[in-house]
């Protein structure tokens, strides 16, 4: 964070070295940007009487949290809507296991759309971060005060993943690829915003969806796409080969990773 020049060498520190997700730190925000650290569960290392490593599954009893988890992204998406202020602001990274992952995922979706404005999500492409694999999603919510009905009206998501395809050094993503969502996004006013996805255009990148559409959806599932698979679509005209190589090295991480999950979970009931 210093050579990203966040806050001062000489001066008071910025950066609290603790555990953020132990409890509420009492301070409340405007904004809220982060990249909370990838990794589905979170534990603690120790070494036990007979010298040997062993993990432990770290799960947060908050009583400002609604649910109850060792899933570290859940954790962080409800530390950071603690964090805002009643009109703050939040755009967030998350992986898509948020986005449809049943249980405490599915309590932490509702809370969410009820409790704050959960306007946006933009589908990341993979090639974009270091890990194979990673399928990520930006949420942009801002907080409100407390209400009977809820606070989410749409949701419009912008696919910019589908038949995009980046990679860390012969590719790399850049700030103009970004601009048609940020077109689309319209942050001058955001809430006079247009489709780019109609049934004459079934390939455009933007699109709401109601509450009602949402909630009704099983699981409350986020996890919505439309664009077709040009790749799936249309063989005489497949990506290069190093691309096509590349997306099966991230489904098969990305598989492999869901199995280590679930083996983890096998292994600590």
């Amino acid at each position: 964070m210093f050579l990203h020049n966040i806050g001062e060498i000489d001066g008071e520190s910025s950066i609290s070295a603790v555990d953020s997700l132990i409890s509420d730190p009492g301070d409340w925000y405007d904004y809220v940007l982060t990249n909370p650290p990838f990794g589905k569960k979170s534990s603690m290392t120790f070494t036990n009487e007979e010298g040997k490593q062993e993990k432990e599954e770290l799960v947060y009893n908050r009583q400002d949290f609604w649910a109850t988890t060792s899933n570290k992204q859940l954790n962080f998406l409800q530390h950071i809507h603690t964090l805002l202020k009643s009109d703050g602001c939040a755009a967030v990274v998350l992986p898509d296991n948020v986005l449809f992952e049943g249980g405490a995922g599915e309590t932490v979706r509702k809370k969410i759309l009820e409790t704050t404005d959960l306007h946006t999500v933009l589908r990341l492409p993979t090639g974009i971060f270091y890990k194979q694999g990673v399928k990520a999603n930006v949420l942009f919510f801002d907080n409100k005060p407390a209400s009977k009905d809820p606070w989410t009206k749409e949701v419009w998501i912008y696919d910019f993943r589908t038949n995009v395809h980046f990679t860390l050094k012969k590719n790399p993503m850049k700030f103009e690829d970004l601009k048609d969502f940020i077109k689309c996004y319209n942050p001058e006013n955001r809430h006079v915003r247009k489709e780019t996805w109609s049934e004459d255009n079934p390939d455009g990148r933007f699109r709401k969806f109601s509450y009602g559409e949402i909630v009704s959806r099983d699981k409350t599932n986020l996890d919505i796409f439309w664009v077709k698979d040009k790749s799936l679509a249309d063989l005489d005209n497949l990506p290069d080969p190093d691309i096509l190589a590349n997306e099966i090295i991230e489904n098969v991480e990305a598989g492999l990773e869901s199995f280590r999950e679930i083996v983890e979970t096998i292994n600590d009931e």
